[in-house]
């Protein structure tokens, strides 16, 4: 049954949105970059860990790269931007490019967990992307992968997106940021751990070839049939649950479980839309046991063609392809002559290149079924490929990758072991594709430093909109329109950043230890998390072996403190590398500056160390085989006169955006001043959270409660600024 809130509170709740909005009020205005009366719409589409390292059209994707024609089409059809920075992990990305600002100004440094604090999540102060083109009557829909809040710690729980000036929005609020595990009982009809992929195989691959498929509704079909689409994944794949061996039963037995979710295929459905109604639907609902690389461009096409008249809109379409666990995606959404994926175990390291290959290419399809329905492009007769004409239409398109690939995926030359979570060039150098009418000269690349915060102001570019005059804090995008427009235009950004940290916890908690193969990382949300990227888990509640010696259950705090217990053992075991907890990153066109910080396990005094490094790289774009900034690749001191002179450079303005933030104690609207408003939005926050973590948890215990307001009074009357 869909769940609807109780309408009192409702009508309550709006009341504090309008005060808590921090928008930019209601449109008059029109106008577009170039003039005329309606600014041209816009389409969003967001791609989740497939970094730049998978495209061949960008001159990379190793030795099996995934085709993705269609997406390739819109590249050759506008501009490749080859030198773009994302930031090293999905929250962080997000929270830059909808808000133009860098995550040490929103505290949102890492891929949001459970237990992290409404303080890194993004503030309905901010002013977010789609309450900017509100300055133009923008209509703005998110569809998909949403992860710049979590409803645990938020006080505006599945509102969220309503929260932050989405009109409209359809898609995932899971309470990780990200897909479940894999059910692995196949909806409850074999034991935990019988269906790696989640579904019933085939006979030849120990499942079956007949039996009873039940569907949310209460229905149910006899399937049956061999091949590589076999009645349990077929069953699956419609949103049913498959009883291998068994008929149709009137009522379903009491082991098939409708309420098991499953990764990409299983997943709570949530819908904002105006006025503050919202619905999350429930697991029997067949929209909410669809493919994820479908879910949102159904819904999105269907509001994409429901818009009309002079007023402009912006869909984001937000992919969760392709992050783990990964899954083999529906076959009608592969080529004719795909690899069949039926025996593989999607647990295992060794198929997730595979299973990465197939999901891109899925997510190629849907993409070109999402321009095709909108009418943004079109199928040529002769061969049935997509033609796309961007004179022809209202609509600029933006493709952009949120960070690097996975590190298990990453293609060569490229390095998996600096990938996805951290600084390094494979884990925030990202694809970003831009097309459509504003674009000159289509068909070429800009090879020009751009950020993934520069697409904030290039939605205010093409809207009309001056962002750094609009805004009133910090913004650290800077302009993308003089590339559309200017084939010949010089570099504007001199330097590039990016920046990843731990978010923050009640009491300054953090995530467990996370140990895989080679390293040791505290960027697993969740001892589930670590299980899916093939990790164990180290921290509370840990119930696996290391080397056959039971992992004490209470856990461990820091990696370090793992790395101590494996030394320990008798005999010894071997320690891996500990990640940094933050890192940042700065580079010009020729040099990159990384400074690390870790938590390191010093085996001389066995005891952790807290240790800052800096590593200087030279780096650059060359196809197939670009500098990197691999281990071999750090230049060694004492420096040439030249890399001297960079490093200097550098680590000046690293010190410039690093000291560019200051706190300011008691401003929980962020508006630059302590002041009444801060104790009227103190109360209306404390309400709203029942007294639990909101953005006025200002003593970052996990409560809003009477200290926070005290430190509010304590600076009434403080200016502070940017």
């Amino acid at each position: 049954m869909i769940q609807y809130t109780a309408k009192p509170r409702l009508a309550s709740l709006f009341v504090a949105l309008t005060l808590l909005a921090g928008g930019l009020g209601p449109a008059h205005a029109t106008g577009r970059a170039d003039g005329t009366s309606k600014p041209p719409d816009i389409l969003f589409i967001v791609l989740d860990d497939i970094g730049i390292d998978q495209f061949r059209s960008f001159g990379y994707g190793g030795l099996t790269p995934p085709a993705m024609p269609n997406i390739d089409r819109i590249a050759d059809a506008g501009i490749h931007f080859r030198n773009t920075w994302s930031m090293p992990a999905c929250s962080v990305s997000r929270s830059v490019f909808f808000t133009g600002r860098f995550p040490l100004r929103t505290n949102l440094y890492a891929a949001l967990g459970p237990d992290d604090l409404a303080n890194s999540m993004l503030s309905p102060w901010e002013t977010t992307l789609p309450k900017l083109l509100k300055e133009r009557d923008y209509e703005s829909a998110l569809f998909g992968k949403f992860h710049i809040g979590l409803q645990g710690n938020n006080p505006f729980g599945d509102r969220m997106p309503a929260s932050l000036g989405w009109d409209y929005f359809s898609g995932w609020l899971d309470e990780t940021g990200d897909p479940s595990s894999i059910d692995t009982t196949a909806g409850g009809v074999g034991p935990q751990g019988t269906y790696s992929c989640g579904y019933v195989p085939g006979a030849q691959d120990g499942g079956a070839d007949a039996g009873a498929c039940y569907s949310g509704d209460g229905s149910c079909r006899v399937m049956a049939g061999t091949g590589p689409n076999p009645p349990g994944r077929a069953c699956r794949d419609s949103g049913g649950i498959f009883d291998p061996e068994e008929v149709c039963r009137q009522t379903p037995p009491s082991y098939i479980d409708f309420n098991l979710m499953s990764a990409h295929y299983v997943s709570p459905l949530v819908i904002n839309r105006t006025h503050g109604v919202v619905r999350r639907l429930p697991l029997t609902d067949v929209r909410a046991r669809t493919y994820r690389g479908s879910v949102p461009v159904d819904a999105a096409i269907e509001w994409i063609k429901q818009r009309a008249g002079d007023r402009p809109w912006m869909a984001t379409v937000s992919f969760a392809t392709v992050h783990t666990p990964l899954q083999a995606p529906p076959l009608h959404l592969l080529a004719p002559d795909a690899r069949d994926t039926n025996g593989l175990d999607c647990s295992a390291v060794g198929a997730f290149p595979i299973l990465s290959n197939q999901m891109i290419e899925a997510l190629d399809t849907e993409v070109g079924r999402l321009l095709l329905e909108t009418g943004i492009v079109k199928r040529r007769r002769r061969d049935g490929a997509l033609r796309y004409d961007p004179e022809n239409t209202d609509t600029m398109l933006v493709i952009v990758n949120d960070n690097g690939s996975l590190g298990y995926t990453v293609k060569q030359p490229f390095d998996g072991a600096r990938s996805k979570g951290t600084v390094y060039q494979t884990g925030v150098w990202t694809p970003l594709i831009v097309a459509g009418p504003l674009v000159e000269e289509p068909g070429r690349e800009v090879t020009h430093m751009t950020n993934i915060a520069d697409l904030y102001q290039l939605f205010g570019e093409i809207a009309g909109i001056d962002v750094h005059e609009r805004v009133p804090r910090t913004i650290d995008s800077m302009p993308m329109l003089p590339y559309l427009v200017n084939p010949m235009q010089d570099s504007i950004r001199q330097w590039n950043f990016t920046q990843i940290g731990l978010n923050l916890q009640a009491d300054g908690a953090l995530n467990g230890p996370c140990q895989f193969a080679n390293s040791c990382s505290h960027i697993p949300v969740t001892k589930g998390v670590c299980e899916d990227n093939v990790g164990v888990w180290f921290g509370q509640g840990a119930d696996g072996f290391s080397d056959g010696v039971p992992i004490p259950s209470e856990g461990f705090t820091y990696c370090c403190e793992v790395q101590q217990w494996l030394t320990e053992q008798v005999p010894p075991q071997d320690t891996v590398n500990i990640l940094p907890q933050s890192g940042v990153a700065i580079r010009n066109d020729a040099f990159k500056l990384v400074r690390n910080n870790t938590k390191d396990y010093d085996p001389t005094t066995n005891a952790c160390v807290d240790i800052e490094s800096d590593e200087l790289y030279e780096i650059d774009e060359a196809r197939p085989f670009p500098k990197l900034d691999t281990e071999e690749a750090m230049l060694e001191e004492p420096f040439t006169s030249v890399q001297q002179a960079n490093y200097d450079a550098l680590s000046d303005q690293l010190a410039a955006i690093l000291s560019s933030q200051t706190p300011c104690s008691g401003d929980g609207n962020i508006d630059g001043v302590v002041d009444i408003r801060d104790l009227v939005a103190y109360r209306v926050l404390r309400w709203l959270s029942r007294g639990t973590s909101s953005w006025y948890d200002l003593d970052l215990n996990g409560l809003t409660d009477s200290a926070d307001a005290a430190i509010v009074r304590q600076n009434l009357g403080t200016i502070c600024s940017e």
